[in-house]
Formats: C-alpha cells, structure tokens, sequence
C-alpha cells in the first residue's frame, strides 16, 4: 500500500487547542472506530483529517506545533463533511451524497464507505482511496478537488475546510461537548432508512464497529482521481460525465430480478436514475422499478424514497448539462 510510509499523524483530546500527540494515526483510527476504552469514547476527541511521514515527527518533536508543516501528507480516505442547522435538510444532502457516490462507484458495496452522524449538526462520509494513491505534498488539495467536484455534480454543499494539510476531525465514538452526542457510524440501510430524531437518539452511545475491508478499485475513482491530480495547481476539477442516452444492463436486471439485501438501496437509486435519464416520466419509473424493488425487501416508503432520489439526481444532471 502506497500510504503505508505515511503512518504518523496527531490526536487532541478535549478542546480543539489542546496539544497536538503524535500517534500510530492507522491504530489511533481503528480504537476509536472500535470504541477502545483506550480511545476515551467519553471524551472530546480529535484525529488528524491526513497522516504523514517521519518529516512530520521531525517537526512536531522540533517546534511543538503543526503550524508550518508543508511536508506530504496521505489518507486512506477522501471525507466528505456536510454541515446544516436544519437536521432534515442534513440527512436529506448525505443520502444524496452516498447515493450519488455508490452510483458513480459502482463497484463498491453499500457499506464500503464510512457514513457518520457527526455528533453535532451534520454527517461526515468517507470514501475509501482503494487505489492507494502515493502521499504527496499536494495529496490534501486533490481530495480537495475530487470532493468539490462530486459535490458540485450531486449538489452538495460541504465544507471544504478539513482539506488543509493539518486539519483537526472529530475522531468516531467520540463525544461532542455541546450536544453531549456522539460521532456514531450509520450502515447504508440506517442512514437511508431512519428518521433525524432517531439517529441523534441512537447517537447518545457509542458504538464500535470493524472498518471494512474493500479491495475493489472502481476505474471511474482512478481517472477521477487522476483528473483533480492534474488540476491540482491550474484549473477547477470537473468530474466526468458517465454518460447519458444508453440502457444499462444492471438496470435491466433490477427490473428483473431485483437485488440482495445490501445492495437494494443503490441498485434501486441507480435504476431510477438510469431511467429517468432516458426520458421517461416519473410514473413510468416508478411502475417499472416498484415491483421489483418490494420484492426484494424494501418497505413501500423506502422504495418510493429511493426512486424519487434516483429521478431527482438524474434530473439535476440533465439539468446542469443542458439536456432535455
């Protein structure tokens, strides 16, 4: 793995001034995520958004700060924070977000990213990099890009402050000191399926989990990644159109067969938006998707939820490409 010389990275614990602690940011990651007694789920807490080199190490034991620190830096994943007073309009924008992320992704599976309530008043969403792209100096403004640029595709606002090199992120299961509620890990079924009160309910206790381990690397992330890579120091990243006007095979199948359980959410919302994308009306999508979405599992309202985000994703994009 590319990342694994960045290994370093930084924990606060308490308030958001409080010292800067080298750690193991790999194992650091994983006690929280476990909810470790050791990780003090109790507490305010915070992990560095990147990891680093030993030049890192080299600069915190001499200065006794991050400030200054202009060395490369890595992450295993590309974090996604959506922040709003209005908790439905929150919920409402990370379900678009993971919707729209596990439609350009395909290959990944509904549970492969991370899918956070952040414990205050919004989500953080992480990507796994699965194609391991080297540390670099300019490894923070490509997430930077490749974020904005999904965003702006799915119409997304997120606040692209946590892409500096040695920005603070709330560590999982940790406690937040205002609301008194946890940053708790939400499986796809849970974000897409419960209500806002219900998730700030659950959010009262930690919860531990295992990161899961994804291996597949989707072609679409590589040249994406690519893409903002070179734009890095000259241009706006754009993401690249999938393309419209073209049947899809698995949306042929959806109709047919339905999906599993783990996977119902998204092939639904991208059959949905497959069709929609072809010019039929949101009844047709609706009659054509509906069956086969309740026989795999799903409850009426989820269904309907689900194709009306697929139709409303895909009508943004017609939109903003000037289509029909």
């Amino acid at each position: 793995m590319n990342g694994t010389t960045a290994r370093f990275g930084f924990r606060v614990v308490g308030g958001k001034s409080g010292e800067r602690r080298l750690v193991d940011a790999a194992a650091a990651f994983a006690g929280h995520c476990a909810a470790d007694p050791k990780a003090e789920p109790a507490r305010e807490c915070y992990l560095s958004a990147f990891r680093f080199r030993e030049e890192f190490r080299t600069h915190l034991d001499a200065h006794r700060t991050t400030k200054g620190f202009a060395g490369a830096c890595w992450s295993p994943w590309l974090w996604f924070d959506i922040d709003r007073p209005d908790p439905a309009v929150a919920i409402a924008d990370v379900r678009r977000l993971v919707g729209f992320l596990l439609f350009r992704y395909s290959e990944f599976g509904d549970d492969d990213p991370l899918s956070f309530f952040s414990g205050a008043k919004g989500f953080h969403v992480g990507l796994p990099l699965t194609h391991h792209p080297e540390p670099s100096v300019n490894f923070h403004r490509v997430c930077r890009l490749l974020a904005e640029g999904v965003a702006a595709e799915v119409g997304v606002v997120i606040d692209t402050a946590i892409y500096d090199r040695v920005r603070l992120f709330r560590a999982p299961n940790s406690r937040h000191a205002t609301s008194g509620l946890y940053k708790r890990r939400f499986t796809h079924d849970e974000l897409m399926g419960l209500s806002s009160d219900r998730i700030r309910e659950l959010a009262r206790e930690p919860l531990g989990f295992e990161l899961p381990q994804v291996s597949v690397v989707p072609d679409l992330l590589v040249s994406d990644w690519q893409a903002a890579q070179s734009a890095a120091n000259t241009r706006p990243f754009a993401v690249t159109s999938t393309g419209h006007g073209r049947l899809n095979r698995a949306t042929l199948d959806f109709i047919k067969d339905g999906a599993e359980q783990g996977h119902r959410h998204t092939r639904l919302f991208q059959a949905a938006a497959n069709l929609r994308e072809l010019a039929a009306t949101a009844t047709l999508v609706h009659a054509l998707l509906t069956e086969a979405a309740l026989d795999s599992g799903l409850p009426p309202g989820e269904v309907k939820r689900q194709i009306e985000c697929g139709i409303d994703f895909a009508d943004r994009r017609i939109t903003k490409g000037g289509g029909r």
